[in-house]
């Protein structure tokens, strides 16, 4: 029985915001393209293009989090 793999859910849950962030971002330059997703970030609206650098941005701390070494079991 001895020691079980420690479980690090930070990290696999960065991983998932970070993939789901791409998702939009990769279907808008297929449909509008690169000219049109540059301007989307660069307006001052609030687009989604926005939002998903937000979750790249929580994604990127929680895989941080994760990587800092210590291990959580639930």
């Amino acid at each position: 029985m001895g020691d079980s793999p420690k479980k690090n859910w930070f990290t696999a849950m960065g991983i998932l915001f970070i993939v789901v962030a791409v998702i939009p971002i990769i279907r808008d330059l297929l449909i509008w393209g690169p000219d049109f997703v540059s301007d989307f970030f660069t307006s001052p609206d609030l687009t989604s293009e926005k939002v998903c650098t937000a979750v790249f941005g929580i994604g990127g701390f929680l895989i941080i989090l994760g990587l800092r070494g210590e291990n959580y079991e639930g």
